[in-house]
């Protein structure tokens, strides 16, 4: 009777765990919805990592018109000329999808973080910051030579 009822208690437990890691694990993220443009945001920040000099830096803020009217980018603009976003040219219907693609300048090494200033018709944030980061190595040294040294 034991065995049976630490059985029960194993079997409930491992679908409690089930449950729990299922929502811990959001597949789509439910905006509430707005009266008028909405603007949400998959991620609100872009980590480009750490990247070789000179690597792709192009990446992607994916957005969803929460509302019920269109939504119009009107601007976009970047924190310095390293940093270049471009917004969508026509409006985002409600329930749909847009993208702000952001050009950062890989040539620059070090550690970075740029942000976006996104400008709008969406209804309560008409102006959103959106943010970059990341780390751009040096170039390594070539064969044969020594690697400058600080003086």
């Amino acid at each position: 009777m034991a065995a049976i009822t630490l059985l029960g208690v194993t079997a409930s437990n491992a679908q409690t765990a089930k449950k729990v890691a299922k929502k811990e694990t959001p597949t789509k993220v439910e905006a509430p919805k707005v009266d008028g443009a909405g603007m949400v945001f998959e991620n609100e920040t872009i980590d480009y990592g750490t990247l070789p000099h000179n690597a792709e830096g192009t990446r992607e803020f994916v957005l969803t018109n929460n509302g019920n009217k269109p939504l119009t980018i009107e601007s976009t603009q970047g924190s310095c000329g390293c940093t270049v976003p471009t917004k969508p040219e026509k409006p985002i219907q409600p329930g749909e999808k847009g993208v702000i693609k952001v050009h950062y300048a890989t040539d620059r090494v070090g550690q970075f973080t740029k942000t976006v200033t996104v400008k709008s018709n969406a209804v309560g944030q008409e102006t959103k910051v959106l943010t970059i980061k990341g780390n751009i190595l040096p170039d390594a040294p070539a064969e044969g030579t020594a690697a400058p040294t600080k003086s």
